[in-house]
């Protein structure tokens, strides 16, 4: 092969064939070497990836390649989440079924990653919508049923009438279904369960042990969880609703502003509410209107407070006052009891309701700067004005045997006295410890997903299918001509017999939230052939992951359902840890400008000619030659046309190009834009790399020969850098800087360009192979193409890929001389080499001693010396 120019395509297969032929990155699971899981969160298969896709997995490949070269048994498999609704749709518009969709597109996929030269176990491979991988799924679910962890009960839900499924709360946009537009329905629907209630407190203390996740996350699972502690109040009713109720329990965390009450408010579905409603058709169609706003926190939250005044009064529970019962469309019934206490003055849904119902607002906390100075009659005269409620910490006001006090002493003093009074057998008040984190509804009314393993009897009711029968496989002769569950309309499928009594009886026709196919794959990559989930004392090796990545936008739901699946499988015998991953890395996307042609309609960058620079530059199709918009930086995607594909890379410029620039152009937490000019950058820097090390292979001689008893001075300043350098980049890869070491690697390589071009002494041929083969095994895990190929030249039958990482020499770290800029008036005029523990007077008179520097003094004395000590010299003339 010609050194004058490295050729990727060529050299890129040539390594990937000798790779796999060597099934060099099939991890064992009887390895003595310690172990090292990474991974990163499996892709679904939705037909391409592009060149975003790709960056936490090169983020992955540089971790995994070098721990493998550090000594562990490195575990870095990939799969495929390969069920759910886009493939649904997919057939529905294509007329093809979701299973050929699907598999066609791993296919793609998997050649586009091999494209860029990963590390990855193949032989662990594994897709969610295998048969051998939702078998033991649906072993799961029963093992959970067994231990208790599993429920069935009504509960409401976002249904869309046009697609006639289920809609999870991300899917409602502005009160309709995501894909059909529909208006978006309340229904109640039986539903499977998994109770991930039953861990909300070790859940929540469990995160303060996750040290080597980002705080950012680790504040997020809390928030979601979300522990509040708080009181239990009874409200006496003045007149008994339908129900018949003696008092409205509420739950709530602010007892201390119980006196600042002015009304009591019902969620829409609060069985009051309901009983109400049977009598007055105008709270009725209150409550449908209500349940157009989908389900979730966030929609009730952003949505105008409206309310239905129901005639039913409570009594307050210090002061007798009477406060009217609402029915109201912010309260939620799925947190504390479904009805709350409205104080207005210090809660804004609170205050924005009274507000647009004209009750009263009453301040019952007063800030401390408001309490120490003379105005607080007139702060509170003028607070129903404001616009917003007061929050903040302060002390109790207008609140009688609580004023003076803090919010934490009121709230024990409130909680105190009701606690010692009842109504009827039951005190007025009890403390309570309240979760945000519900039960995890996992019944999903569609067909590309795992079968729930339950067959539904009259006479024996819901029963488990017996282990021996599974899998319960999808049927393949499926009809997607109505929208809907096909699952319900199949002439044959949920027609068996019942495994109890043999009567004729009913499958289970909902399959479960794809979510469940993504907690606990992690655990089957340890052991992806078994016949059981696990095998327990292999997955025990395994696990935790040691690092995990993938993007920021799964910090809530895919990391909790994880960590709850994790704990449910341990208290089943599955294993016996109780995290899935030890550490988590949330990385940033790859960005790249937006065009669109005058028309609106996006264009990809592959169709666009960019003439011009900074202010002057204009897009134009490459084709037609129509001027095009140049939009904002987006993250890549198929919606706004801006993405690149791979395998475009690879055949132009080579994976490690691909690779390197990604890694290098920003800190891995950032996003990165993808430009031509940054890709052919890097590009550039391959070129020079394989010139270096092909010149230096000429002149150096073959590997293996003795070290020099001693080094000359140019021998050891490059051995003392090259050390430094080995033992920099190590830290910054231990520690996922990947920019930073490759910045030390930049470095590196323009030393090595320099003491090239020195004399040929032998103890200095040394010191440069020895420079050489660190440069190669340190850029191995970012370009491991152009490593193995440098490695070969360089006289090597081995593979970079199996060779050690080298380590630093501690005596070769200690820095004994500084190089120093000096500048006269603000101006670099030389350069001071001098010991980095001289005394600020010995590096004054060595830098004026300089010639350059005298010769601008022209004998006269400076103003003034200003030393940074070993950083710079500032001479002032």
């Amino acid at each position: 092969m010609s050194t004058e120019r490295y050729n990727p395509r060529e050299v890129e297969q040539h390594w990937q064939a000798v790779w796999d032929e060597r099934r060099l990155f099939a991890a064992e699971n009887d390895d003595p070497r310690p172990k090292y899981y990474v991974l990163e969160m499996f892709p679904y298969p939705s037909g391409r990836i592009h060149i975003g896709h790709t960056r936490n997995y090169a983020m992955g490949d540089v971790v995994a390649r070098y721990k493998r070269a550090r000594g562990w048994n490195v575990l870095h498999p990939m799969g495929w989440d390969a069920f759910g609704m886009p493939a649904e749709n997919a057939a529905m518009q294509n007329k093809i079924h979701p299973k050929e969709w699907t598999y066609d597109n791993i296919a793609t996929m998997r050649e586009q990653l091999k494209l860029m030269g990963l590390s990855i176990d193949w032989s662990r491979e594994l897709a969610t919508c295998d048969p051998e991988y939702y078998a033991q799924q649906q072993r799961l679910f029963l093992d959970f049923l067994a231990a208790g962890l599993v429920d069935r009960k009504t509960a409401k839900v976002n249904w869309d009438p046009v697609d006639q499924t289920v809609l999870a709360n991300e899917q409602v946009i502005d009160g309709k279904g995501w894909r059909s537009g529909a208006p978006v329905e309340q229904r109640e629907l039986t539903q499977w369960f998994l109770k991930i209630t039953e861990y909300s407190e070790e859940l929540l203390s469990a995160i303060g042990d996750l040290e080597r996740w980002p705080d950012r996350v680790r504040l997020m699972q809390r928030n979601w969880i979300g522990r509040s502690e708080g009181l239990r109040i009874r409200f006496a009713f003045n007149t008994p609703p339908p129900t018949g109720d003696a008092c409205l329990e509420v739950f709530t965390t602010r007892h201390d502003t119980l006196f600042g009450a002015s009304f009591m408010a019902v969620s829409p579905d609060h069985p009051i509410a309901a009983a109400c409603a049977e009598a007055d058709p105008e709270l009725a169609a209150f409550i449908q209107e209500c349940r157009t706003l989908g389900t979730s926190a966030e929609a009730i939250e952003t949505a105008e407070k409206k309310g239905y005044d129901t005639g039913l009064t409570v009594r307050h529970p210090f002061d007798d006052r009477i406060l009217k019962v609402y029915v109201a469309n912010f309260v939620l019934m799925g947190y504390g009891t479904g009805a709350i206490f409205g104080c207005p003055g210090h809660d804004q849904r609170d205050f924005d309701f009274a507000k647009k119902y004209g009750l009263s607002i009453i301040p019952v906390v007063a800030p401390d700067e408001v309490l120490n100075g003379s105005d607080l009659a007139a702060w509170v005269a003028a607070y129903s004005d404001q616009r917003e409620a007061f929050v903040g910490d302060g002390r109790m006001i207008n609140s009688d045997f609580l004023d003076g006090m803090s919010i934490a002493d009121a709230k024990e003093e409130v909680a105190s006295r009701l606690e010692s009074r009842a109504i009827g057998n039951a005190p007025e008040g009890a403390r309570e410890v309240n979760y945000r984190l519900r039960d995890w509804g996992i019944s999903r009314q569609r067909y590309w997903g795992c079968p729930i393993p339950i067959i539904h009897c009259d006479d024996c009711g819901a029963v488990p299918v017996p282990e021996s029968d599974l899998p319960v496989r999808l049927p393949d002769d499926i009809d997607f001509d109505k929208p809907g569950n096909p699952l319900d309309r199949h002439a044959t499928w949920s027609k068996v017999a019942c495994p109890q009594c043999g009567k004729p009886a009913r499958r289970e026709t909902d399959t479960m939230d794809t979510f469940v196919d993504s907690s606990w794959y992690f655990a089957r990559f340890t052991a992806p052939r078994l016949d059981t989930p696990t095998d327990r004392d292999v997955v025990n090796a395994w696990l935790p992951v040691d690092q995990y990545i993938g993007g920021i936008e799964h910090a809530i739901l895919h990391l909790l359902y994880s960590r709850f699946f994790t704990r449910a499988m341990r208290k089943t015998g599955h294993l016996d840890i109780d995290e899935p991953f030890a550490g988590l890395f949330t990385q940033g996307m790859v960005v790249h400008e937006t065009y669109r042609d005058a028309a609106g309609e996006w264009i990809e960058p592959a169709a666009v000619r960019i003439e011009g620079q900074d202010g002057d530059r204009k897009a134009l199709h490459a084709e037609t030659g129509e001027p095009l918009t140049i939009g904002s930086l987006e993250k890549m995607s198929k919606s706004r046309r801006n993405t690149v594909g791979p395998e475009d890379i690879t055949g132009l410029y080579g994976a490690d190009t691909a690779r390197w620039f990604m890694l290098s152009d920003s800190p891995p937490e950032r996003d990165v834009e993808w430009t031509d000019a940054g890709v052919e950058g890097a590009h550039r820097h391959v070129q020079r790399v394989w010139r270096l090390i092909s010149r230096l292979a000429e002149k150096l001689q073959p590997p293996g020969q003795t070290k020099p008893a001693a080094f000359g001075d140019a021998a050891l300043e490059l051995r003392r850098h090259v050390h430094r350098t080995i033992d920099t980049v190590t830290q910054d890869l231990e520690r996922l800087r990947f920019n930073r070491a490759i910045a030390q690697l930049y470095e590196l390589t323009n030393v090595l360009a320099n003491a090239a071009n020195a004399g040929d002494d032998a103890d200095l041929g040394w010191a440069l192979r020895e420079a050489a083969e660190a440069l190669v095994v340190m850029f191995a895990p970012m370009m491991p193409h152009l490593a193995e190929e440098c490695w070969r030249i360089l006289g090597h039958e081995t593979l970079v890929a199996e060779t050690a990482w080298p380590d630093a020499e501690p005596d070769l770290l200690t820095v004994e001389t500084v190089l120093l800029p000096v500048q006269v008036n603000g101006k670099k005029r030389a350069e001071l080499t001098i010991a980095v523990d001289a005394s600020e007077e010995d590096v004054q008179s060595a830098a004026l001693a300089l010639e350059p520097v005298q010769r601008f003094l022209e004998g006269r004395a400076p103003r003034r010396v200003v030393v940074v000590p070993n950083r710079i010299v500032n001479v002032v003339a």
